[in-house]
């Protein structure tokens, strides 16, 4: 297979810049900026970390829920539109920076209230949160931290771990598997992602052709090489989502 890169092709006539992402609008804009399925995927560990916990209290997880769909959903989605548009959003770049900076604030809110009826501690992974936010998704330190494993440990293992915490104001040795649980499924989520980002954003052609032992060939294309990428990217946001709220729902004794 052969392939050429561009500097962004995502603006090609046509062309996608993410699965999820809707056509261009003002309020289409918005939903793509949010990356629904994304979101409700880093979302669910939070929902996977409280029913973990030995005590479950509902409010506590709801209240963790709004703070990390604050800073996720909203702040790190609204970083990361600010360098080079990536999704191709016609939101202006002030109103970028004022919603990442609100609903960052907001989430800091949200976790104050939460250490003042948890505990105090709590404030080190609000800390920490707001830390990876701006790290990540603003490319400090030129980029150092922008890799799959800051990712793996920002998306996946922290939101567990915080909602754990938020929940039993305590880290017993199972959160340890459930951290290395989330963090190897949200690195698989970056490698899949990062592959289906470079061939809709950067791949300007793709050419070649598969040959079976029988001699049948097939021609190889940007969709047939995208399809199980993000095929797998779908199901694995709906196994994640599915068995988040499966073990919320069996912690209220449904």
């Amino acid at each position: 297979m052969g392939k050429k890169t561009v500097t962004n092709p995502a603006t090609r006539a046509g062309a996608r810049p993410a699965w999820y992402a809707a056509s261009p609008g003002k309020w289409r804009d918005w939903l793509t900026l949010i990356h629904p399925p994304y979101t409700a995927w880093h979302l669910s560990y939070v929902l996977v970390g409280a029913a973990m916990a030995p005590q479950f209290h509902l409010g506590r997880l709801l209240a963790t829920l709004a703070a990390f769909a604050l800073a996720v959903g909203l702040g790190a989605h609204a970083l990361d539109e600010l360098r080079g548009r990536p999704l191709g959003t016609r939101i202006p770049s002030p109103v970028l920076v004022s919603v990442a900076a609100v609903s960052i604030c907001g989430a800091v809110v949200l976790g104050a209230f939460g250490a003042e009826q948890v505990s105090w501690a709590l404030a080190v992974f609000i800390a920490a949160g707001v830390a990876l936010v701006l790290a990540y998704n603003l490319e400090l330190g030129h980029g150092r931290l922008h890799n799959d494993t800051t990712f793996a440990l920002g998306w996946g293992s922290f939101p567990l771990v915080t909602a754990y915490y938020a929940q039993a104001a305590t880290l017993r040795p199972a959160v340890v598997a459930g951290a290395a649980f989330a963090y190897w499924l949200a690195r698989a989520q970056r490698v899949l992602s990062s592959q289906a980002r470079d061939l809709r954003r950067r791949v300007l052609s793709v050419e070649g052709e598969q040959t079976y032992p029988n001699g049948t060939r097939r021609r190889i294309s940007r969709q047939s090489l995208l399809g199980p990428l993000e095929g797998s990217l779908v199901a694995l946001s709906w196994a994640t989502c599915l068995l988040g709220a499966g073990l919320v729902i069996a912690r209220t004794g449904h």
